[in-house]
């Protein structure tokens, strides 16, 4: 891989494209352990904003952070056959402590509710127990034997899970909903990417829920990515681990519990949505750099007019909780410069050169469009304001049109096979409901239902496989 800037176009070769823009803008990098990958601080600036964001927005629906155990006994994840069975080829394990063999397998979380709920067991006595409503950060292992791609599937990630416990069912379906809509609104709101948000199918359920309502992205390559999901568990795991609690009649119930989660992959996504072939391109409302600015030139008559400015404006932005640096490296040129700031996504870059000083203004230039305006100095702050503004919304309505146009309503098998072959997107199709024809699309197509409306839609054919009476409207697609 060349040293110097991406040597691939987006259009031309997806993948390699990805993952050049990853490690040349110094997001990530391979890790020694196969299957895991480095976090740089480009990448781990840009999930510390997205915490930041999701933290403040469930703290203030009284959510609070835990932090449990990194090993789960083996013992807990039997108990839930299911769910233990959902997730066996993924485990990874521990079998020795130092030199002794271990009496019990530990399990390398690969997700936390048996753990959790073992010790909700402990927490809940009494409906005044309830709701519990908590929230990890963590890392997450799973031994995937797939090919792994940078933030989109490794061994080891990054995410939040949050577990709830609550007295009744509806109290749970509106957990559900409240976390579900968050999402869409860190996602849109905040990456500018775009979502469809539904049910999963019966069979993509999470292993021993009730339901799965679940996030869906499109990616420049017609994929999906699933960016998020929040299940509904009903009272299966409070079953499975005596969850119970006194109501207000003095009668024992069972609680009723929702998980939820998004990860790190999210990143992944705004790489692909929104980079080019310069590299990266970041919303301003999670990129770390929102703006860079570089005087022109270094070795001139002005350059010290040119740096004093420079510093003014750079305090100015940063008093205004603008992220905002001021690249005054002697030992590279302006253009070297423009093309490190355009390859890891800055929003905006601020250049300001001699003519600048001597008419009092500096050249603003857009990441996302290339455009470069003159703006004068005193008008520099309100102008970066509603520039970030700007682009925020443009990365999104551009986001929005590609997956308004790779939405395909399809009536037959054959049209079907044919839209995934040469569009791909998601495929609007009408469904019988059964697992049957679920699976034999998913052998022949390589295609899944990636979610079925919350709200029904008509069905307008009959299901797209089997011929016979349909009852779904659901939307399919190839994915990550």
């Amino acid at each position: 891989m060349s040293d110097v800037g991406v040597t691939v176009k987006k259009s031309e070769d997806f993948s390699e494209w990805y993952t050049q823009v990853i490690v040349k803008s110094g997001m990530a990098d391979y890790a020694p352990v196969k299957g895991c990958m480095i976090f740089r601080e480009h990448s781990y600036a840009i999930w510390e904003k997205i915490q930041q964001i999701f933290d403040e927005k469930i703290k203030a629906t009284g959510h609070r952070n835990v932090y449990f155990p990194l090993f789960i006994p083996e013992s807990f994840l039997k108990k839930e056959a299911e769910h233990f069975a959902g997730f066996t080829p993924e485990v990874a394990w521990v079998t020795m402590g130092g030199d002794t063999p271990l009496e019990e397998k530990l399990a390398l979380r690969p997700t936390s509710e048996t753990i959790m709920y073992a010790t909700f067991a402990k927490w809940i006595r009494s409906w005044r127990d309830l709701p519990i409503k908590i929230n990890q950060w963590c890392n997450i292992i799973r031994w995937d034997t797939k090919g792994t791609k940078l933030f989109l599937r490794t061994r080891e990630f990054l995410w939040q899970e949050g577990h709830t416990a609550h007295a009744t069912k509806e109290e749970a379906d509106q957990e559900v909903m409240q976390i579900l809509n968050e999402y869409k609104d860190v996602m849109e709101n905040y990456l500018a990417i775009p979502v469809l948000t539904g049910k999963k199918s019966e069979s993509d359920k999470f292993p021993g829920a009730l339901y799965t309502t679940a996030l869906e992205a499109i990616m420049p390559d017609g994929k999906a990515l699933q960016m998020g999901t929040s299940h509904q568990l009903g009272q299966n795991f409070s079953k499975v681990f005596k969850i119970k609690f006194l109501d207000q009649d003095e009668k024992e119930q069972y609680v009723w519990q929702t998980s939820w989660g998004f990860s790190t992959r999210m990143i992944g996504a705004l790489v692909m949505v929104h980079g080019d072939d310069k590299g990266l391109v970041l919303p301003p409302r999670v990129a770390p750099i929102q703006v860079a600015i570089v005087p022109i030139p270094y070795k001139d008559a002005n350059s010290k007019e040119i740096l004093a400015k420079a510093q003014q404006i750079y305090e100015k932005l940063q008093k205004q909780d603008i992220q905002v640096v001021l690249d005054d490296r002697a030992e590279y040129t302006p253009g070297w410069k423009f093309n490190e700031w355009e390859l890891k996504g800055v929003p905006v870059r601020i250049e300001i050169g001699p003519r600048d000083v001597k008419q009092k203004q500096v050249t603003l230039a857009r990441r996302d469009t290339f455009e470069k305006v003159a703006v004068k100095e005193e008008k520099v702050l309100n102008a970066v304001e509603e520039l970030l503004e700007k682009i925020q919304k443009n990365l999104f309505n551009k986001a929005r049109k590609f997956l308004e146009e790779n939405i395909t309503t399809v009536k037959t098998y054959s049209e079907f096979k044919k839209v995934l072959r040469k569009k791909g997107g998601f495929i609007r199709a009408c469904w019988c409901s059964s697992p049957e024809c679920e699976e034999k699309i998913k052998e022949e197509t390589g295609a899944t239902i990636r979610i079925v409306p919350l709200k029904k839609e008509k069905t307008f054919t009959e299901c797209i496989y089997c011929g016979e009476k349909a009852k779904e409207v659901v939307y399919f697609a190839r994915a990550y």
